[in-house]
């Protein structure tokens, strides 16, 4: 296993800016399998190229490899600590990942990070420049319901994220009983980690179960 663990970690250097975004993208989105030319489709790559990256990441396992009739499907390896590992680093990189138009916004939720157990932005604010308001997503023990009142508040009153924030409040309980619904599987999938990224890696795993 320290032999594996060594090698494992060596080829983690080499990984692509591409290999990551696969990674991610099929991590976060727990309740599916995908196939290489649905993956090229969606993350705007050659087909070829994706099939290619897919093998090599199941090769590392990262993805688990599932033949379904002629097709190959592929899906995060969910029971692989090492890859677990790697993706709440991955992760983590997430907070300075954030587009240029949501800066006054990274800087404004770092007012919750004593206060909750994982932040997520989601919604169109990630993709464009041109949305309406910003979703972000609050988990949080109830107990803390006064501090993020008070928090929003500040925030509010600071102006300096221009656009209205929505805000879901909510608890890993509810985050698990909800976890087949369409919406909130959106918010946990399409989203950037502004807290907390390993809670996060833990909860998309319990949802995945």
């Amino acid at each position: 296993m320290y032999v594996y663990s060594i090698h494992m970690a060596v080829n983690n250097i080499q990984f692509t800016k591409i290999e990551i975004q696969i990674a991610k993208y099929l991590f976060k989105h727990y309740k599916d399998r995908y196939n290489a030319r649905q993956l090229s489709r969606i993350l705007n790559i050659n087909h070829a190229h994706a099939n290619k990256l897919c093998n090599l990441l199941a090769d590392k396992k990262l993805l688990v490899r599932e033949e379904i009739g002629n097709s190959v499907f592929f899906s995060y390896e969910y029971d692989n600590n090492l890859a677990i590992k790697f993706m709440e680093y991955t992760l983590s990189l997430e907070e300075k990942e954030f587009p240029e138009w949501l800066s006054a916004l990274s800087h404004s939720l770092k007012k919750f990070k004593d206060c909750i157990e994982m932040g997520l932005v989601f919604g169109s604010s990630i993709n464009t420049k041109d949305f309406n308001d910003v979703d972000v997503l609050l988990m949080y023990d109830i107990e803390k319901s006064k501090d993020i009142k008070r928090i929003k508040d500040e925030i509010r009153k600071s102006e300096l994220v221009e656009k209205p924030i929505r805000y879901i409040d909510i608890t890993e309980k509810d985050i698990l009983l909800n976890k087949e619904d369409k919406i909130f599987y959106n918010m946990l999938s399409e989203n950037l980690v502004f807290h907390n990224p390993e809670k996060y890696a833990e909860v998309v795993r319990k949802c995945h179960k």
